[in-house]
């Protein structure tokens, strides 16, 4: 199925907040395998100059691969999610995500392409904290299999 090119550029509201938890960073990088000190002592984090622990780099998809769900739900996309695989993940951070803060994310379809029988829907994903401030900003790109494909 081809998806309406008239889909790109469609914002969907803002997320509620999601607080940062120092135990969720803590998971996070224990997960991952990444000892940085600075993702659980906050005296580490404090000496580069952080007002508390700082997540991985890659925290943040957690919570705007879940805010993409507004743009994979929408029934009028019509997006097969059974069709559906993770391509690829792009970040560019204005600042850290530290515990304590509260995050909103806004998510923006930049782009739609069909090739070879296959949709591919790329999802911008504006990350700012309860003060309005640009903290990241998270690019997705959902690829959903054409028909037939196993």
């Amino acid at each position: 199925m081809v998806l309406d090119q008239s889909f790109v550029g469609r914002t969907y509201p803002p997320t509620t907040p999601y607080e940062v938890g120092r135990e969720k960073i803590r998971e996070f990088a224990e997960a991952v395998g990444d000892s940085n000190p600075a993702y659980v002592d906050q005296d580490a984090a404090r000496e580069l100059g952080h007002p508390d622990v700082i997540a991985p780099p890659t925290f943040v998809f957690s919570i705007t691969f879940k805010a993409a769900g507004a743009v994979v739900d929408d029934p009028q996309l019509g997006l097969d999610y059974a069709r559906v695989v993770h391509g690829d993940q792009k970040f560019v951070y204005r600042r850290p995500v530290r515990a304590g803060d509260r995050l909103t994310i806004t998510s923006t379809i930049e782009a739609i392409k069909s090739l070879a029988g296959n949709d591919i829907i790329d999802i911008r994903g504006e990350v700012h904290d309860e003060s309005g401030e640009h903290v990241v900003t998270a690019w997705t790109k959902l690829v959903s299999r054409a028909a037939g494909e196993a």
